[in-house]
């Protein structure tokens, strides 16, 4: 991950001073390629709600617009004679996909949505024995994690009360510490199978140091995997060189895929051709030379795409497409230093209100979160979020006191972070400290 460390003394609480920053930034030009809700002012709203699901970038609509027109003048021939092939749409996406989570091409595939894949992979590289059963995981994960590892422990003959194991902070603490992951896992590592954290945690935004724990997983025989579900397109991600054996993510967060899109996968190259890992297979993993040829028998195609079960849905590869694309253009590497400056410059001014309104539950070090950010806000949580968006303003809630912000550096100017602090500060100020 990209470290910016900023000083304090370079940020100022003054809009002309967020306005200058915005006319000098470098990935400004990315803002317009996306449509924004309208807040009742008629203005773009303020969006800091791409941690749960991106905006819909403008390319979206011509993309699918294309793929509808080439079915209706096409059929079933579209498949191979559509302006963009149906048959090989999802290749569009490798090369892409792979620079973005750095990896390599034959590591990566879009296919299936996140849940679904974490179970393709757990049912490959979950394989549990009588000594090495446990699963690994946080204790904030998402709860769809948690239902997945627990469901597969139980199907592999395990009680989760005995198999899942969770990462807990320290008491006092939001975030759990590397060293204390690291420790765990040379105290309790002969014991567990599989790894599977977030990288970030979804709900404090924690990003764990990834490449020493997949060396201290490896080294006591852990099979390694991430779900990046917060972490493709916000973290500065190295999955070839790090080495974890798998990882999953969804699309439609940072990656502005659209609601439900579709999600992706690594697996490590030391995997490609590990036809002997039991997987759950279906005619899209199989050889492509012979795949219409309709076998009896399943030859996976090496590398993830491998994995794949049935040919995706193209509409929705067409507005990954667009996404992509701009992700493409713009770098992780700006995006993960724009991404560190701006929450930077969010967490310094949320530093400016009075003690007590706020609470961050993120860590402070940028090179232990992405663009993210988690508060506490004692007992008026939901009424800031409703103010707020009433006022144009986009955030996200988790009950009972947890509010989450997110600046998305593809389109999140300086001075949306400026004016959203304004208007926090407005509504403590109306409506009391707490």
């Amino acid at each position: 991950m990209t470290t910016v460390h900023t000083p304090a003394e370079a940020y100022r609480d003054d809009a002309a001073w967020a306005r200058a920053q915005d006319a000098s930034d470098p990935l400004a030009r990315f803002r317009g390629e996306f449509l924004f809700p309208r807040a009742k002012d008629g203005q773009d709203a303020l969006y800091f709600a791409g941690h749960s699901l991106g905006l819909q970038p403008r390319n979206v609509r011509p993309y699918i617009a294309q793929e509808l027109d080439d079915w209706e003048r096409l059929g079933v021939e579209g498949h191979f004679e559509a302006r963009h092939p149906w048959m090989p749409y999802h290749e569009l996406l490798t090369d892409m996909t792979a620079r973005l989570v750095g990896a390599k091409p034959v590591e990566v595939a879009v296919m299936n949505t996140l849940t679904v894949n974490v179970h393709l992979m757990m049912v490959s590289f979950y394989r549990p024995t009588p000594q090495r059963f446990r699963i690994l995981i946080e204790g904030t994960a998402f709860p769809s994690d948690r239902y997945a590892v627990a469901s597969q422990a139980r199907f592999h003959g395990y009680d989760p009360k005995d198999a899942v194991l969770t990462l807990e902070p320290r008491p006092g603490e939001f975030a759990v510490r590397d060293e204390d992951v690291l420790s765990l896992l040379e105290r309790e590592g002969d014991s567990v199978a599989l790894v599977l954290l977030g990288q970030p945690n979804y709900l404090t935004g924690q990003a764990f140091d990834a490449p020493a724990i997949v060396r201290a997983g490896h080294r006591k025989g852990c099979v390694v995997g991430f779900d990046l579900a917060h972490g493709a397109g916000n973290l500065k991600l190295s999955l070839h060189e790090w080495g974890p054996d798998f990882a999953a993510w969804c699309n439609y967060k940072y990656l502005n895929a659209g609601p439900g899109g579709l999600g992706g996968v690594f697996v490590h190259e030391r995997h490609a051709r590990a036809f002997d890992l039991p997987r759950f297979a279906g005619w899209w993993g199989h050889d492509k030379e012979t795949r219409f040829k309709m076998g009896p028998d399943f030859q996976p195609i090496p590398g993830a795409e491998g994995w794949q079960l049935s040919n995706p849905p193209i509409f929705q590869l067409a507005a990954l497409r667009a996404s992509m694309e701009l992700f493409d253009a713009a770098g992780m590497d700006a995006l993960s230093a724009k991404s560190a400056h701006l929450t930077g410059y969010l967490e310094w001014l949320l530093g400016q209100l009075p003690a007590g309104w706020v609470e961050q539950l993120t860590p402070r070090e940028p090179h232990r979160r992405g663009t993210m950010l988690t508060l506490r806000v004692p007992h008026q949580a939901k009424a800031l979020v409703d103010s707020l968006q009433e006022r144009g303003a986009f955030v996200d809630l988790r009950n009972p006191d947890i509010v989450r912000i997110a600046p998305v550096p593809l389109y999140t100017r300086y001075a949306d972070v400026h004016r959203l602090v304004s208007l926090l500060r407005e509504f403590f100020e109306t409506h009391g400290n707490p």
